[in-house]
Formats: C-alpha cells, sequence, structure tokens
C-alpha cells in the first residue's frame, strides 16, 4: 500500500492570529498610549477635564498639531521629513494676513492663493531633494530658517515695523467662507442640547460648549481621507512602496518622483491650514507661530506608528499620537503636577515609541 503524500502548506497561506495582526498594525502604540494617558489623568486630574468643555480644550491644540502630524505621517512613510512645516506656519500667516489686511482679498481668492503658494514651497523642497540627492532632513532644516526670516522680514514690511500683523478678524468678518475656518461649528445642535438638558449650561441657558471648534471637524476629516487614500488607493500602495525601497518601487513602474514632490506638497498645505485657521482664530499673525511644531508633529507621527526609515506607518497613529500631546500639554493644568514635566514626557514618549517601532518592524520583517 503506497504511502499517502503529505501535503505541505506554503507559508504565505497560514492564518494570522488576531494577536499577531493587531501587533503589526502601527496605530497599536498609538491607541495604548491614549488608554495610558486617559487612566493617568482619571487618575490624578480634577473631574473637569472630562466633562465636555474640558475635552474641547484639549482637543483644540491637539487638533492643530494633529494636522500637522498627518502631513508629517504621510511625508515620512513616503520615506522623506519636512522640518520647515513649523515655519511654514508662520510664513503662510503672513500671506494670508498681507492677502486680507494688506491687499483686502476675499477669502475665496486669499485662502488658495496661501495654500498655492505653501504648496509651490513644498514642490520646491521635494524637487531639491530629489533633483541633487540631499537628505531631506538638510534641505527642510534650510527652508525652517529661510521661511521664519521670511516670514519676520515680510511681516516687518507689511505692518511697517512689527513682527505682528493684526486686523485680520475685522478684515475678514461677515464673509461666507469665514465659518469654515474659524470658530465653532454645529452651535444650532447644541443649543438644542441644551434645552434638553443634555449638555452643561451657564446660569442664562446658553450651552457652556457652543460647538465644536472648526479645526477638530477638519482635523477628523484629513484623517479619514489619509487614511482612505493610504489604505484603499493605488496612491497609498505608492505611497508605502517609495517610503520602502525607492530602487524597486521605480523599478515595478511605481511615479517615486511624483509621490514624494505631492507628499511634500501635502505637508506644506497642511502648515498652511493650521495658519489659516489660527490666523482667522486670533484676528492676527506673528513670526513666532508654529515655532518647535515641526518637531512636535514628527514626534506624534512616530509615536502614531511611522518609522524613520520610511515605507510604514499610519494616518490613524499620528491622529491619537496628536491627541496623546494635547491630553498631556492641557492635562497637566487640571493636576498639581509642574507643566515643566511635559518636556520629560515628550522625550519619554518619543524613546518608547522608536523602540516599540523598532520591535514591530523586526517582527514585520522577520529581522532577529
Amino acid at each position: 500500500m503506497a504511502d499517502t503524500p503529505q501535503i505541505v502548506l506554503d507559508e504565505r497561506l497560514k492564518k494570522e492570529g488576531i494577536g499577531a495582526r493587531l501587533i503589526k498594525r502601527p496605530e497599536l502604540g498609538a491607541i495604548a498610549g491614549v488608554v495610558l494617558v486617559t487612566l493617568f489623568f482619571l487618575i490624578t486630574a480634577d473631574g473637569a477635564m472630562f466633562t465636555l468643555s474640558g475635552i474641547m480644550n484639549f482637543m483644540t491644540p491637539a487638533a492643530q498639531l494633529g494636522i500637522l502630524a498627518i502631513g508629517a505621517a504621510m511625508l515620512m512613510i513616503g520615506g522623506e521629513f519636512d522640518l520647515s512645516i513649523g515655519s511654514m506656519v508662520a510664513f503662510a500667516g503672513l500671506i494670508f494676513g498681507a492677502c486680507t489686511v494688506t491687499l483686502g482679498l476675499p477669502l475665496i481668492l486669499a485662502i488658495p492663493l496661501t495654500l498655492a503658494v505653501a504648496a509651490g514651497i513644498g514642490a520646491v523642497n521635494g524637487a531639491i531633494v530629489l533633483k541633487t540627492g540631499l537628505p531631506s532632513f538638510i534641505v527642510t532644516l534650510a527652508f525652517l530658517f529661510i521661511l521664519r526670516g521670511a516670514s519676520l522680514v515680510g511681516l516687518k514690511l507689511a505692518s511697517g515695523g512689527s513682527t505682528q500683523l493684526r486686523g485680520v478678524r475685522d478684515a475678514v468678518e461677515g464673509d461666507w467662507l469665514a465659518p469654515f475656518f474659524s470658530g465653532d461649528a454645529l452651535g444650532p445642535i447644541f443649543a438644542w442640547l441644551a434645552q434638553a438638558g443634555i449638555v452643561e449650561t451657564f446660569n442664562n441657558g446658553a450651552p457652556k460648549v457652543p460647538g465644536i471648534p472648526v479645526e477638530i471637524l477638519w482635523f477628523i476629516l484629513l484623517a479619514l481621507i489619509a487614511t482612505y487614500v493610504l489604505l484603499r488607493t493605488p496612491q497609498g500602495n505608492w505611497i508605502f512602496a517609495s517610503g520602502g525601497d525607492r530602487n524597486a518601487a521605480s523599478n515595478s513602474g511605481v511615479p517615486v518622483r511624483s509621490v514624494k514632490i505631492s507628499l511634500f506638497m501635502f505637508a506644506a498645505i497642511c502648515g498652511a491650514l493650521v495658519a489659516i485657521i489660527t490666523v482667522m482664530d486670533s484676528g492676527s499673525t506673528d513670526a513666532r507661530r508654529g515655532f518647535m511644531k515641526e518637531f512636535e508633529a514628527i514626534i506624534a507621527a512616530v509615536i502614531g506608528g511611522c518609522l524613520l526609515t520610511g515605507g510604514y506607518g499610519s494616518a490613524i497613529g499620528a491622529f491619537f499620537g496628536a491627541i496623546i500631546f494635547g491630553m498631556v500639554t492641557i492635562g497637566l493644568t487640571y493636576t498639581n503636577f509642574d507643566q515643566d514635566w511635559f518636556q520629560v514626557f515628550l522625550g519619554g514618549m518619543l524613546l518608547i515609541a522608536v523602540l516599540f517601532n523598532n520591535y514591530i518592524r523586526k517582527r514585520v520583517t522577520g529581522e532577529r
């Protein structure tokens, strides 16, 4: 009787367990971080932190940083860095302020013009990196100083000697586009919730939270769009391929040059969007706006699972990484801890994230 042949399954056809699949998700560390930070503040912070108004308090700075972090994360997945994104906030604020105050342009012209200028600078960054072969770290570090200096000089020219340009709020008042980029959204819904006794109100019956700050909605929208692009479109595959192995991607027909330049443009546009929102909310712009935000955005992206070597990461991870920043920045004010501990937290979270991401990279690639 002949022996029954044994069927050997290809390793690639084996089904992974839920645990194995979860640990390979780039955003796992950031989600775990949000849970741990939430538990920490539930124990140590005043209960007001997790009321509706408290949540809006920490989500607002988280959203502003998060918009930058999503742009930084997409670029890092594509294998590049942009250290000029914080200076872009100041420079784009100058362009937007000059358009609205100095030139008197309506928002329907001022906003696209500001975004176009930012996209053009992002394209220049990308073109220099790809043309010269220089590390994007060096090229964008140069633009960090160029844009910051240009913001100082430009603001002095536009304002007559000051490093601030005021009057933006008056210039855009009544413009039909203004509610999309400043203030609170969904006001009527919150007013109805207040009447129904669902949300907290002042003595006169007005809701303590008049609506959702528009930057939070932009933050969520960008995170959803970026995640869809990465996971559900051919462009997403191109981004991962370009960051993982540029030569192999190029040999496979991926338009690496176009992909990388478009990512530099997207990161710059994210910086300009934050500039528009913050300038309209405050009514002015200044040369120090966005200071050090380039590093915080990259750290949020790393906490969110992006590898420094490219080819791996998640927009949703950057989303949660930014929320961690917002919670700690504002949450410390609800505790008795010295707020300078934030710097210690920043370094600690970065180190933990890099170690965790390195472990995940080895699991994914099979390295020992």
